[in-house]
């Protein structure tokens, strides 16, 4: 642990950790340094010299080596000839500051004056208006008027697309390199930079396609000026005009906080309208980051093609009718079945809908089931991620396996935070069939092939990876790719006993977290649902089938034909998906930008999002309508408000008692500290006084807890053998969450669609040609009850052989890894054609 020093900075005196640099330490005492290059989260350059002050060390005996005394007794201070950079200098023992003074503030006017020689005078219609830096800092650092030559000023383009997502106005540009730094050594994507020299330096992209990187709208929050703006935002409103809410990004498990800026829209005829998603901070989740899917995926929300009236199934067709007339219908249908009651969920629903729809399975004597192919989140709940635990604390002495997972397209920011975890000089081992972004930065890569997945797990537990088994901290990610239900359960139990034998659990830092493919599926699998290996069993044979959040039937043609044998289908949707055409009573229901409630991320951290927009009339939250319809079918669930929902699935769920809203909202200080009243420093990231949420205690974190016995034994070396199964004529077919997938959340953002996965089989070339296939030609599988499933064919070296990979999502109906046959039906098209 660094020592701590004491200095005296503009007369107050404080105590910070050796090593801290002068800009950081003058933050904590409520001291702004203003900066443009700097950024808390980022190396310092010194760049644009905007952070100069006045530092004074003390006097030195070099016989003695101890400090100078004056008359009084205290060290004589010496200041340098010249002012130095606060974000480069770090604090030393007896230090003075001085922040404040005709020196500095004669330096700080220069450097303003200099930057502003070329720089356009467009403030009034530009978007960073009313929330820059360079505004501000004009405004209270700069001179009144300039003694440059107007027809000196650089005139350069000012609407340069770096990508479809990013605009770039290269005239506003300061050349801080912050959105540079940021894509090199933050994001790991180093696709944007520098070219020319002097006063032509220019921010270029140099991929294709431009600005290639899943990070990309981060830039715009650390731009201190109104050079980068995002492709929904630009021209679209004025800082000032914006109202807020806090909210939870429901696109993945990582559980992004983040805050809603809306406007009542006058082309709306006066409708409050999301305007964008930006970064609220919280340290212990997604620190002050978004990925591009939770910054631009929200536009399904407002989308027209809304459900926003009851349907009722009226002499074979859905019929709109009154809810009144829905809740009877449905509650008819529940009560009047003979076969058994299945609920289906998927991982989008919020904590309180869960509970009300377990609740009611459970009156029924029903079923409560996930609509997910991984297993093991009942383990989660024994040996899960501590709490107390911190991402950003992994370093030296700390190790990450990360398994079946490729976190890049799963949970990026949970990627990003790793990669930071290793460059503190974290152990991170990735272990995977094929290769993924973070191995480029892992400390040992372990290939398998598919099947193995347990043997890697063996053989850290035979002690081949001290480097793993004997860190002071240990955590596995673990995932489902190539694996079914049943090998995802099987990895589950194996990483559970790995981390009970080699005693990694039970304290901060330590645990086993699962890569889910949705936001709250551990909520649902902690309120009592479970997956189904037999699914269109499950589906076929009941007598009342009730679905929510989910889709099967848009997914497998197999089980839409499970849904139209059951009983009777109630779905509660936003939208008419395949599942809610095939329904006898269809609820439109209200998206989380336009309620209140609760996800628990992969890591067990409940947090709380608050309402936005308004919810298009004619919609209410599932939990209010699964409610309504147990009334009329003679039960009592909590239904009219959120809060009162959570309260009552805290006092029935041991592992949530003694939560609230009030508790989920509570806040704490955070570093480093960010918000909007110094935006200069931390960029325009909201800082969080909504709440941080509250992480979960696995069982193991409790006094009395033990590990069964037969969590001890030695795992079977395979789940399945793929050599024999190519051996046979057959491939291993293995569905790849994609990012940017297909699904009917962000196939309404129009910002996305070219970025969206197309439907593909892709092979490695050997493979293909052991086939007979080209590049291009289309294929087919037999994909049993799904039917003939075509799709044109992908060549990929970096995939493993002897396997088939296909985009989940896109159209295709494969969502768990199965073994197929491949064959050619048509050649591809000759080029030109």
């Amino acid at each position: 642990m660094a020592k701590d020093v004491t200095l005296t900075i503009d007369g107050k005196t404080l105590t910070v950790p050796a090593g801290m640099l002068i800009v950081d330490a003058a933050k904590m005492i409520g001291v702004d340094i203003p900066v443009f290059c700097y950024h808390p989260k980022m190396e310092p350059v010194g760049m644009c010299r905007m952070c100069l002050v006045d530092i004074g060390r003390p006097m030195i005996d070099r016989a003695t080596n101890q400090p100078v005394l004056d008359e009084s007794g205290q060290p004589k201070i010496q200041f340098a000839p010249k002012l130095d950079t606060a974000c480069t200098t770090p604090v030393s023992e007896g230090m003075v500051v001085i922040t404040q003074s005709q020196k500095v503030a004669e330096a700080r006017k220069d450097v303003v004056e200099f930057i502003l020689t070329s720089h356009p005078l467009d403030c009034p219609i530009c978007d960073k208006g009313g929330e820059c830096p360079l505004q501000n800092l004009t405004m209270g650092f700069g001179p009144g008027e300039s003694r440059f030559q107007f027809a000196e000023k650089m005139h350069m383009a000012k609407h340069v697309p770096l990508g479809d997502l990013i605009y770039l106005d290269r005239e506003r540009c300061i050349q801080c390199a912050r959105c540079v730094r940021f894509q090199s050594d933050v994001a790991g994507d180093p696709v944007i930079g520098f070219y020319n020299r002097g006063r032509s330096l220019e921010i270029t992209t140099f991929s294709e396609p431009g600005f290639d990187s899943i990070f990309s709208g981060n830039t715009t929050d650390i731009c201190p000026v109104g050079a980068l703006t995002t492709a929904d935002f630009r021209f679209g409103a004025r800082p000032w005009e914006l109202k807020t809410a806090a909210s939870i990004c429901s696109h993945c498990p990582v559980g992004c906080n983040t805050t809603v800026n809306i406007r009542r829209e006058a082309g709306q005829d006066g409708k409050i309208s999301i305007k964008r998603i930006m970064p609220r901070q919280n340290e212990q989740v997604n620190e002050i980051w978004l990925c591009d899917k939770g910054r631009f995926g929200y536009h399904y929300a407002e989308s027209k093609e809304r459900l926003t009236q009851p349907l009722v199934r009226k002499n074979g067709e859905l019929t709109p009718v009154s809810w009144d007339e829905a809740i009877e219908a449905a509650a008819q249908g529940i009560t009047q079945a003979k076969d058994e009651f299945v609920a289906l969920t998927g991982g989008r629903l919020p904590n309180e809908d869960l509970f009300a729809l377990r609740k009611l399975s459970d009156a029924r004597g029903g079923k409560a089931l996930l609509y997910s192919c991984m297993g093991g989140g009942d383990l989660i709940g024994q040996v899960g991620l501590a709490s107390g635990s911190n991402l950003g604390e992994l370093g030296k002495g700390s190790a990450v396996l990360v398994i079946a997972s490729d976190l890049h397209e799963l949970a990026p920011i949970w990627w990003l935070r790793l990669k930071a975890a290793a460059k503190r000089g974290a152990t991170l081992l990735v272990a995977g069939a094929r290769p993924t972004r973070l191995e480029e930065y892992a400390s040992k890569v372990i290939r398998y092939q598919y099947g193995e997945e347990l043997n890697v797990i063996q053989n850290l537990l035979d002690g081949q990876m001290p480097e793993f088994t004997q860190a002071e901290n240990a955590i596995i990610f673990f995932g489902g790719e190539g694996m079914d239900m049943l090998g995802t359960s099987a990895l589950a139990q194996a990483c559970t006993s790995l981390l009970v034998q080699t005693n990694h659990i039970g304290r901060p830092n330590n645990g086993l977290v699962p890569v889910w493919t949705h936001a709250n599926i551990q909520g649902a699998w902690d309120l009592g649902f479970h997956p189904s290996a037999s699914l269109a069993r499950n589906l076929a044979s009941a007598g009342v089938v009730v679905v929510s959040a989910a889709d099967p039937a848009g997914d497998e043609a197999m089980l839409a034909d499970a849904l139209d044998s059951a009983g009777f289908v109630i779905v509660q949707e936003l939208f008419l998906t395949e599942t809610a055409r095939r329904a006898d009573v269809v609820f439109p229901v209200q998206a989380h930008f336009e309620r209140e409630g609760t996800f628990t991320s992969g890591e067990r951290r409940v947090q709380r999002f608050y309402p936005a927009i308004y919810p298009p009339a004619g919609t209410r939250p599932d939990f209010n309508v699964i409610a309504s319809v147990a009334q009329k079918a003679g039960h009592a669930i909590e239904g009219r408000f959120a809060s009162l929902a959570f309260n009552a699935l805290a006092a029935e769920v041991p592992v949530y008692h003694g939560l609230d809203y009030t508790k989920l909202a509570e806040v704490s200080a955070q570093w480093p500290i960010v918000g909007r009243s110094d935006l200069y420093y931390g960029g325009t990231t909201y800082d969080n006084n909504r709440g941080l949420g509250v992480h979960l205690e696995p069982a193991c974190q409790k006094p009395g807890w033990h590990a069964p016995a037969a969590w001890a034994g030695r795992l079977p070396e395979h789940t399945f053998d793929l050599a024999a199964m190519n051996a046979q004529g057959a491939l291993w077919l293995v569905p790849l969450v994609r990012l940017y997938d297909q699904g009917s959340l962000l196939t309404r953002s129009p910002l996305l669609a070219q970025h969206l996965a197309k439907p593909v089989y892709a092979l490695h070339p050997e493979t293909a040609a052991s086939l007979g296939l080209a590049e291009g030609d289309l294929a087919q599988i037999d994909a049993g009850a799904n039917g003939l499933v075509s799709a044109p064919v992908t060549f990929d070296s970096n995939l493993p052989r002897g396997c088939i990979f296909a985009p989940r999502s896109t159209g295709l109906p494969f969502t768990h890894a199965h073994g197929v046959k491949l064959v050619k039906i048509a050649a591809a098209a000759p080029v030109g054609d």
